[in-house]
Parts: structure tokens; C-alpha cells; sequence
């Protein structure tokens, strides 16, 4: 009897322990009225909460249903938000035993007017990548945070270097000047690991701006900042993956919240198996349920709550900071069909949203498959408006370093453009040099000033939309290190304690002068050239190491003329007079000068001529 009691004694405290509650966290933290879907899915997070009786007083916010998982730590709430429901807090209260466990005061706010339907990004913008890290460090203060596990330190090329968003606040006159009108920044959420989370792609918080950047209140108001120069603001997301830190790692919502293995087990990384029609289910399972790294838990966008936490942090983010774009990382790796609704989704509350996938894959109709309305036999949509181009970008890898000959040399640019028909808009793709993931443009060009030039104006004035590298204006290089952590060197200029300033005039070099108003020169005609924003293409089969294209309309037309040999080329202009039959005269853009006589081109070697043509 006595052990009985002694039992009972030592186990009343642990089940009073069990039954504490408490409320630790509401994701997402708010919402807006006036959405064309007026349902919100509130994930609640703490101790035993789901144990708790849970209740809503606030006209027009009522809680349609509630489900729990086999985590007591977890419930989620679909709520409803009826038409006319007005801005305000609403108190959310659980209670466990008739008494109030905890409280959350939710608030609801008022959509911005003219929120829904606004002009994304698209082929009239320049977009310049930047990593909000490397960029520039406006302030020292929180280059270490106390709770963050890594500290900045410049000597570590893989390290955190420091930069933030108020660096990039400081810097918004260089970019206005350079003539960019759109800006994608690398992700700058929560990145809460022990080493390399500078890059951003290791989220540990999706609704938090990692306190080493910034907070959000700078976020938005920089997005304000950057609108307010005329400019648009492209976010970086994932929904493929997570940080192994991330707050939920510790407790799951449930098993199938990620796609789990007996042990650590690495994706294959073969994107062409989603559309592969003899795909194994070996091969693809291997593909969309492997890691993309240890440190990055794949997540299983199948499971109900979590596809409903995505898809909403998608559109609170567009809604809180007013963005004009997304681009998405590995698009390809979640389930397709996951990835089809989140844009669906997207697209239904802001028409016109342009959202960018990266679908690294070298063949033109791998990538098409992904872009939405593309005629794909399975008749898979995936509501995706626009794709990088991938196999445009390794030809222009390949054009001006290769001998030419029946298929290498510059004949690859326009082998992969005559293989347009695969894409339902290729007016819509964003084509690049370079970016954050491979070398620099200078060092893929063998660091000849030249080749970096003509990649630049081929992806200037080529159908898409141009995405240009943080540094390639001023001649910025990987170096002997080819690592990633090279690839993202820092802007020079951007830290107190830098000896040199890119930024201004004064602080370059005279080649790195020449090319910044090399690109500025280029940036600045774009920005008023409609018809190499949404003109047709038409181009002539290279000959001699000279490939000649057209960018035209109606009323207006722009002749581009690459010259890939190591000399000065005469282009006799007989062969183009489709189009220069209207035209007498032009301006050569790069130059500035008068063209009076389009019937002999002296083209210099390894140099584009870009003529802005007159009748």
C-alpha cells in the first residue's frame, strides 16, 4: 500500500507537468482582409495547446474548423473571414480546464488599395542580383546577434561577411544610376545554422528577416525605398526545404511533415525525371523526397497543413512588403502538383504576378515544361509565368570561347533560340551571364573584357527578360577559388573598413570605369526601347563568326550585329534586307555615333554593334 501511494504520489506532479499549457507561437502572426479567398489556416504551436478548448469573439473572423495532429504541441485553425469583415484585433483564447491557458491578439489589417493588381516584373526591367550579406554592411550593429549561432568574419570566404539591408538602403542612388529597374534579393529570412547560412537558403524562420540583416519593419520599408526610385523588388523563396534548425525540427507536426529516410539520404538531383515519361519510381521518388542537403530537410509538401503554411507565407509576404515578384528556388524538387496550386493560388489574389522558377536543366524542353500553359502531354500546368534559361545560358557559356564550326561557336545561341516553340512565352524568360550558383561571367569569358561585354549585350537585347550579377559592371571575378564563397565575394566598398569604394567613380579602376558606363550606357537606352522590351525577334544563321539579329515592331526596329572573330569584320548587310530594306540610316547605341550607310558594317573583333534603326 505504501508503494502504491509512493506511486501515486511521484505521478500526480508529472501528469499536473503533462497537462501545463502553453502558448508559444501563431504563424502566420496576421492577415488581411478583402482576399478573393477568404480562408486563413492559423498554425498554433505550444505546449499541450491542443488539449485546450479554443474560441474567437470578432464579427467576421470565426473558426470554421479545427484539426490536430498526433502532436499535442500543434493545432491548426481554419478560419474564415467573411466579406465586410473590418480591420481590427481579434482575440484568439484557449482554454484548458475553464480556465485561459493563453491568449493571442490577431490582428487583422486593411489590404493596401490597388494590392491585388500591380505591374510585376517582365521584359521592360533589367533585374539585378545581389546576396544581401556581400553586398554592403550599413550597419555593424547586428553583424552578431546574440541567440545567432554564427558570427560574421570576413577572413572565412564561406562565412557570414556582415552585409544587410540597410547596406543595401545606402546604395539605392548606385543602383538607380547603373540604370537597373528591378532588384532579386537572395534570401535574407532567418538562417539560424552553426556555418554557411550566409547564402540564405537554410531557413529557420519563414516569417522572421534574419536579425543579422535586418528586421522586418527595415524589409518593408526598404521594399518602399526601392518603389519609391521607380524600382521593384523580387523576393527569393523556398518551399523545397528548410533548415535543420529550423524552430520545428526539434518537434514535428508530424512524421510526414518531411520526407524522411531509415538514414541521410541525398537527392539524385535529375529534374528531367519529373517529365520523363520512362521514369523509374525509384529514380523519381529519389528526386523530389532526397535531401538537397544534410543540412536541409526535404519537406514533404503533400502534407495538408504544411502546403497550406507555404502557400499562405507566399502571399503574406507579398501582401506585407507590397513585393513585385517572386523567384523560386529548385522549383522542380517539391511534388508538381503542390507547386501548381501555390501558384494557382498566388495568381488568384494578384493577376499579373509574375513569379520565376529556377528549373536548372541544359535542354530547352525539360525547362518549358515547367512554364505555365506549356502543351505538355501528362497536361500538367504549372501556373509557373516564367523560367530561367538555363540551356541559353550554357550556349553563352560556350559562344565566344570555341572555334566556329557547324555547331560550336556562336552558331549555339542561335540553335537554342530556334528552339523557342517549345516555350508558351519565351518573352517571359530571364536570361543571364552569370548568377549566384556558377563563375562569373569574366572568368567563363577567360577574363577577356571583350566576351564579357558581348554576353552582357546579347542578354541586353535577346527576347526575355536580362538578369545581370552584382560586380559584373565593375569587372568583379571569381579568382583562382572557385568556390561559392568566391563566386559571392563582397562588393568592394560596401564595408567601413574597405580601402576601396566601387561604388563611387573615384574608387575605380579606368577599365573598371570603361565597363561600368559600358553597362550603364546600355541600361539606360533599354529602359526606353519598347521594342527590345516586347518586339518580335527575328535572326539570320551565323556566318563567318558574325551573328546578326533583329528586335522589331511595327514602327521601330534594332539591329544587333556579334562578331565572335579576332578581327575587324566588313558585314556586307545585302543578306538582311527583310528588315534593313525600311530603314536608311541609325545610331549606334554603344558608341553614341551616326550610321548614315547600313549597306557595309565595319563590326570590331569580339564586340557587338547594337543599331537603333531609322526609316
Amino acid at each position: 500500500m505504501k508503494r502504491f501511494l509512493l506511486i501515486v504520489a511521484l505521478l500526480v506532479p508529472l501528469l499536473l507537468l503533462a497537462q501545463e499549457v502553453k502558448l508559444e507561437r501563431v504563424e502566420p502572426p496576421n492577415w488581411w482582409t478583402g482576399f478573393k479567398n477568404p480562408e486563413v489556416q492559423l498554425m498554433v504551436y505550444g505546449k499541450n495547446i491542443a488539449t485546450t478548448t479554443v474560441s474567437v469573439d470578432y464579427p467576421g473572423f470565426v473558426i470554421k474548423k479545427i484539426h490536430k495532429t498526433d502532436n499535442p504541441n500543434y493545432l491548426f485553425l481554419d478560419m474564415t473571414i467573411s466579406p465586410g469583415t473590418r480591420p481590427g484585433l481579434a482575440v484568439i483564447q484557449f482554454k484548458s480546464k475553464d480556465k485561459v491557458a493563453g491568449k493571442y491578439l490577431y490582428e487583422l489589417n486593411e489590404r493596401k488599395k490597388g494590392s491585388a493588381p500591380r505591374k510585376s516584373f517582365n521584359a521592360s526591367d533589367v533585374i539585378y542580383l545581389l546576396m544581401p550579406d556581400r553586398f554592403s554592411n550599413g550597419d555593424t550593429t547586428n553583424d552578431n546577434c546574440l541567440g545567432m549561432l554564427e558570427n560574421a568574419d570576413r577572413s572565412n570566404p564561406d562565412g557570414r561577411h556582415g552585409g544587410d539591408l540597410q547596406g543595401i538602403t545606402n546604395h539605392l542612388d548606385y543602383l538607380k544610376d547603373l540604370g537597373v529597374t528591378a532588384l532579386w534579393l537572395n534570401p535574407f529570412q532567418e538562417n539560424n545554422q552553426e556555418k554557411y547560412s550566409y547564402h540564405g537558403y537554410s531557413i529557420t524562420n519563414y516569417y522572421l528577416t534574419d536579425p543579422r540583416i535586418g528586421t522586418n519593419e527595415e524589409f518593408a520599408k526598404l521594399c518602399t525605398a526601392i518603389h519609391k526610385k521607380g524600382m521593384k523588388v523580387i523576393m527569393d523563396q523556398i518551399l523545397n526545404h528548410c533548415g535543420s534548425n529550423h524552430w520545428w525540427m526539434k518537434d514535428l507536426p508530424s512524421p510526414d511533415w518531411i520526407n524522411q529516410w531509415p538514414e541521410f539520404t541525398r537527392s539524385n538531383y535529375r529534374a528531367g525525371t519529373v517529365s520523363d515519361p520512362y521514369v523509374s519510381t525509384a529514380d523519381s521518388n529519389l528526386y523530389v523526397r532526397g535531401w538537397f542537403d544534410k543540412t536541409m530537410p526535404d519537406l514533404n509538401q503533400r502534407n495538408p497543413y504544411l502546403k497550406q503554411y507555404l502557400i499562405q507565407n507566399s502571399i503574406w509576404w507579398i501582401e506585407y512588403a507590397g513585393l513585385d515578384g517572386i523567384r523560386h528556388d529548385t522549383h522542380p524538387y517539391p511534388f508538381k502538383d503542390v507547386m501548381s496550386e501555390w501558384g494557382q493560388r498566388i495568381l488568384e489574389e494578384y493577376p499579373g504576378f509574375n513569379i520565376v522558377g529556377e528549373c536548372w536543366m541544359n535542354y530547352p524542353s525539360n525547362v518549358a515544361y515547367w512554364q505555365k500553359d506549356a502543351l505538355n502531354k501528362d497536361h500538367y500546368n504549372s501556373w509557373l509565368p516564367s523560367v530561367f534559361d538555363f540551356p541559353l545560358y550554357d550556349a553563352l557559356t560556350r559562344a565566344f570561347n570555341e572555334p566556329e564550326g557547324w555547331n560550336t561557336g556562336i552558331l549555339r545561341l542561335y540553335e537554342i533560340l530556334s528552339q523557342d516553340m517549345v516555350y508558351p512565352d519565351p518573352g517571359n524568360l530571364v536570361v543571364f551571364a552569370d548568377n549566384h550558383d556558377v563563375n562569373r561571367c569574366l572568368d567563363t569569358q577567360n577574363d577577356d573584357v571583350r566576351k564579357l561585354k558581348m554576353a552582357l549585350a546579347f542578354v541586353l537585347t535577346t527576347r526575355g527578360i536580362p538578369q545581370i550579377y552584382y560586380g559584373s559592371e565593375i569587372l568583379m571575378t571569381t579568382g583562382a577559388d572557385k568556390g561559392h564563397g568566391s563566386i559571392r565575394k563582397d562588393f568592394p566598398g560596401g564595408w567601413p573598413s574597405d580601402t576601396q569604394n566601387k561604388f563611387t567613380a573615384a574608387g575605380r579602376t579606368p577599365a573598371e570605369q570603361e565597363m561600368f558606363d559600358y553597362v550603364k550606357n546600355l541600361l539606360t537606352w533599354r529602359q526606353s526601347s519598347d521594342v527590345v522590351h516586347t518586339g518580335k525577334l527575328l535572326h539570320f544563321i551565323p556566318e563567318n563568326g558574325i551573328y546578326v539579329y533583329f528586335r522589331y515592331n511595327a514602327k521601330d526596329a534594332v539591329m544587333v550585329v556579334l562578331n565572335n572573330n579576332e578581327e575587324t569584320r566588313h558585314l556586307d548587310t545585302k543578306r538582311f534586307r527583310e528588315v534593313l530594306d525600311r530603314y536608311h540610316s541609325g545610331t549606334d547605341v554603344i558608341n553614341g555615333g551616326e550610321i548614315g550607310d547600313l549597306s557595309l558594317l565595319a563590326v570590331p573583333s569580339k564586340s557587338a554593334l547594337i543599331i537603333d534603326l531609322r526609316k
